[in-house]
């Protein structure tokens, strides 16, 4: 897998080969020809992690009723950038407007610390912030939209349509991972479930399945 020319594909919008290469990567899970296990996240979606090199990765995102959220932290920004491609479904991504030093604060930043027995510990920092939210942007199959390393977002999936996006990102050096919770909220932990091999091969084979079906039309 060519991590650099995936992204110049998703700089350039060049939705087409971004879908065909996340169908041929499921294709290769559903076919049993690759090994790797869906995470169940915290923020409500599956992850299937197709490329781990470095700083690099690629993962398939699907998202759909039966992955609830399990966190109150849904305000968050990554230590990586992202670049993501709507493979079927929409999504919303709102920015959020954080700001420091405030005379009345609305939300405690948190570090995220990923274990790798799947354990997310989210420690309270001392920093304070009044957050505000900020503009929504709605992505459709085949746009492509991204997030730089310390964005503050929040993703939303309207009215709980199935939607799938391709997400590459790449890890920049000294960031951390970050939510914002309630002002006197402890630290706590949350799970990330991992799936067996037959969960896998089902959540692939499905996306798979909407990846090439019509997109249905939009309701209203």
């Amino acid at each position: 897998m060519d991590y650099p020319a995936l992204e110049r594909a998703a700089r350039r919008g060049e939705s087409a080969e971004l879908v065909r290469h996340a169908a041929s990567e499921l294709q290769q899970v559903v076919n049993g020809h690759r090994v790797l296990r869906a995470v169940r996240h915290p923020l409500g979606f599956v992850c299937l992690p197709v490329l781990r090199e470095g700083a690099d990765g690629v993962c398939v995102h699907v998202f759909g009723p039966t992955d609830p959220i399990l966190t109150d932290h849904q305000v968050h920004s990554h230590s990586w950038d992202l670049i993501s491609t709507v493979l079927y479904g929409r999504l919303d991504n709102r920015r959020m407007g954080v700001a420091d030093g405030a005379a009345e604060p609305t939300h405690r930043v948190f570090e995220v610390l990923s274990r790798p027995t799947g354990v997310d510990e989210l420690r309270p920092t001392r920093r304070l912030v009044r957050c505000v939210p900020g503009p929504r942007q709605t992505s459709y199959r085949g746009q492509t939209y991204a997030l730089p390393a310390g964005e503050f977002h929040t993703t939303v999936v309207p009215d709980g349509r199935p939607t799938a996006t391709l997400v590459l990102g790449r890890t920049l050096p000294g960031r951390a991972d970050l939510s914002l919770g309630p002002l006197r909220a402890p630290g706590h932990r949350v799970v990330r479930r991992m799936c067996d091999a037959a969960q896998t091969a089902r959540i692939a084979q499905a996306a798979l399945r909407r990846i090439h079906e019509p997109e249905p039309p939009c309701a209203g």
